[in-house]
């Protein structure tokens, strides 16, 4: 494993100012690793440390989440196709023309619809990690109900208890893991207090852009090498579905990762060597 540790970058991509992680050599064959939902860059720091020696790796910060640009504009912003606008211009800039791309929740539906649609020439292989191309009803609900309303906190142990909790279902997460997972995932408000780092209104995109979670007709367009993983005990993707996307579409891979729900963390060996060997066919 590489002992490289990422750069801190930023740019300005479709009026935004996205921040981004990098690691690897950039003539190294890159990989995209977008976030879930709420959450950050950083997710993929044991991931991308591994994949590094071979790989060019390369995570942003959605808008709205980490250091990259809120919107003023939720209702509009906060949906696929800003998405889609900010990723061809990074990649344009960044001067990708060709790419892996590795999504874990939110992460994996964006790139199912990239890969459907105006990245379909451009992504050679495609990671979904345990999301499919229909968001069950009941766990919209959920979702809405705790990211647009994060609970504030006096001290970053509080808030590390709270996120051990929420994301329990990650799978195992050693303890110097937690500690550097909720640093960069708090933010300090107004009133003194802490709070996760994201913008609350990310949730619109539940509310006001529903279809972004119905892409079927995206997935049975792409043409991408496909790996899909599923938690074992994932509420956000049944067996059931898993199991329909090997059949239609990509006719994707699949693995289940044991003892994890929703999501897999990937900063295991039996997950992030499955990734790694699929990258390399």
């Amino acid at each position: 494993m590489s002992d490289l540790s990422p750069i801190s970058k930023y740019v300005e991509c479709a009026g935004w100012e996205i921040h981004y992680l990098e690691w690897g050599s950039p003539s190294l064959p890159p990989v995209i690793a977008w976030h879930g939902l709420a959450r950050v860059g950083h997710d993929f720091d044991v991931l991308a440390r591994e994949l590094s020696s071979k790989f060019r790796v390369i995570a942003p910060d959605t808008i709205g989440r980490g250091l990259s640009s809120w919107s003023t504009n939720s209702d509009v912003d906060y949906c696929f196709d800003v998405y889609g606008q900010i990723v061809n211009d990074f990649c344009n800039k960044l001067g990708i023309s060709k790419l892996a791309w590795i999504g874990t929740s939110m992460g994996g539906a964006f790139g199912i619809w990239l890969a459907g649609s105006i990245f379909r020439d451009r992504i050679s292989h495609l990671v979904i990690n345990d999301i499919g191309p229909e968001m069950p009803q009941e766990a919209m609900d959920r979702i809405v109900k705790y990211v647009g309303s994060p609970p504030e906190f006096k001290t970053i142990t509080e808030l590390e208890r709270y996120l051990r909790v929420i994301y329990a279902p990650f799978g195992y997460i050693p303890g110097d893991e937690w500690r550097k997972f909720t640093e960069y995932s708090a933010r300090r408000v107004s009133n003194g207090n802490i709070t996760t780092h994201y913008d609350p209104k990310i949730v619109n995109q539940f509310v006001l852009h529903r279809n972004d979670w119905l892409i079927w007709d995206y997935y049975d367009a792409i043409t991408s090498d496909t790996l899909l993983l599923r938690g074992e005990y994932s509420d956000l993707l049944s067996r059931e579905m898993a199991e329909a996307m090997t059949t239609r579409g990509p006719k994707t891979e699949l693995v289940e990762c044991k003892g994890c729900g929703h999501a897999p963390a990937l900063n295991v060996p039996v997950q992030t060597d499955c990734i790694l060997e699929f990258l390399a066919k």
